[in-house]
């Protein structure tokens, strides 16, 4: 089928899924195939739990009538989604990075809230499948949207951001994630800069922390928005704190926020900047990052009966832990501990990226702990555990009481479930 016909479907059914067990009335199915599973399969079973057409690229499976059969199935939900996008026009911010990219963009979603009805990513829904869901959910109603980049090998940002053709974009920043897809540290500046590419060519604006080298390096040719420390930039604010909680300093304005870490500075000045950029009024950018609440265990606060939790254990790479140990490190309590789990995705620099956090620790007057096959192999004092499990029985016979504890690693290596046993 051809794509603008896919469309008239699209228009009257504007509900897409890729997974039967969300099959709303009247949406559209989308058979997807990944390592275990085979979308194709499932497509008659989609109509009969609500779906009004199902799309499907093995013929075996389509009837014509209300299972249609494409190319590619994949190609044609990106296709979709792109030609929606073009056809509201509505003015799109795209944000990738290394660390930072979903709190940002949730901190500029929240700002933009408060002028204009915006549409944005949910959860990290930031990939080739979720980038394009989260298109087909825009409608006439909106006014903007904030949409999410991921990626992990090069390339990857190319492919997203030609689908959501965004007319401004946000680098958060680059840092060593992945290093096993993208090859080295350069690799990683390069891919997360493919954003910029596209700007360039299209004539879209970027807003840039102007404080950050490396993405100064690579804005060469780009309109900006710049924002940073400095009051020649075009947005500027100051930290006052983070003991846990961040607080900082714009235009004479105080914004205490319920983000732990001076590492989410950045993240805020990002939201000023856009929200500035676009019109909203001081005031409500100032309301609208003091009422923030960071959800999915990203740098959360968590009171037990027995202590203090900082639980930022939705990823981890070398840069975003050396971020949370330095702030952790640096914090005004009496009584720390450390539960770090392994950093994945880092391939032949796993062993000297962990040891290199094991170092940090060395003469620290602070109890650590070290979860995982990687951080293992470190030549360390602190204790260490292959496991979370295997923790997870130690602290069965040895309570914890009384500490602030800060709890970090990749999300694969399940630390919140120690949540319960401290």
């Amino acid at each position: 089928m051809e794509i603008e016909k896919i469309y008239e479907l699209y228009q009257s059914h504007p509900c897409v899924t890729t997974d039967t067990r969300n099959c709303p009335q009247d949406s559209i199915f989308f058979a997807l195939k990944g390592a275990s599973f085979n979308g194709n399969e499932f497509a008659a079973k989609s109509l009969e739990l609500g779906c009004s057409y199902a799309f499907v690229d093995e013929p075996r499976y389509a009837d014509g009538n209300r299972i249609f059969l494409v190319d590619n199935c994949l190609t044609t939900l990106q296709n979709l989604a792109r030609y929606h996008r073009e056809q509201l026009g509505i003015k799109i911010v795209g944000i990738t990075g290394t660390n930072g990219k979903t709190t940002t963009k949730e901190l500029v979603s929240t700002v933009l809230s408060k002028k204009y009805n915006t549409l944005y990513t949910q959860g990290n829904l930031n990939n080739h499948i979720g980038v394009p869901l989260t298109l087909l959910r825009l409608n006439k109603n909106h006014e903007m949207a904030v949409v999410e980049m991921g990626a992990n090998h090069p390339g990857e940002i190319k492919t997203l951001v030609d689908i959501v053709r965004p007319d401004y974009g946000l680098i958060t920043n680059v840092g060593k994630a992945h290093l096993e897809g993208f090859g080295s540290f350069e690799g990683v500046i390069r891919t997360k800069g493919e954003l910029y590419d596209f700007l360039r060519l299209h004539g879209g604006m970027a807003f840039l922390n102007y404080d950050n080298e490396n993405l100064r390096r690579i804005s060469n040719g780009l309109s900006l928005f710049k924002y940073g420390t400095s009051s020649d930039y075009d947005v500027s604010a100051q930290l006052i704190g983070a003991d846990p909680f961040l607080s900082l300093s714009w235009k004479g304005h105080r914004i205490d926020s319920h983000l732990i870490g001076a590492y989410n500075f950045e993240n805020m000045m990002a939201a000023i900047a856009v929200g500035t950029y676009f019109g909203v009024a001081e005031q409500d950018i100032v309301d609208a990052l003091g009422e923030y609440v960071p959800q999915n265990n990203r740098s959360q606060l968590k009171e037990t009966s027995r202590n203090r939790l900082i639980v930022d254990a939705y990823n981890a790479n070398p840069t975003s832990m050396t971020a949370s140990l330095t702030n952790f490190l640096g914090m005004n309590c009496e009584k720390k501990m450390l539960i770090l789990g392994d950093m994945k995705e880092l391939g032949a620099e796993s062993r000297a990226e962990h040891q290199r956090i094991a170092d940090m620790l060395r003469g620290q007057s602070v109890h650590a702990f070290l979860l995982g096959p990687c951080f293992m192999e470190t030549d360390t004092d602190c204790p260490k555990f292959a496991s979370t499990e295997e923790f997870a029985q130690w602290l069965k016979t040895h309570t914890i009481e009384g500490f602030t504890i800060l709890i970090k690693g990749s999300n694969s290596m399940k630390l919140t479930t120690l949540v319960d046993l401290l």
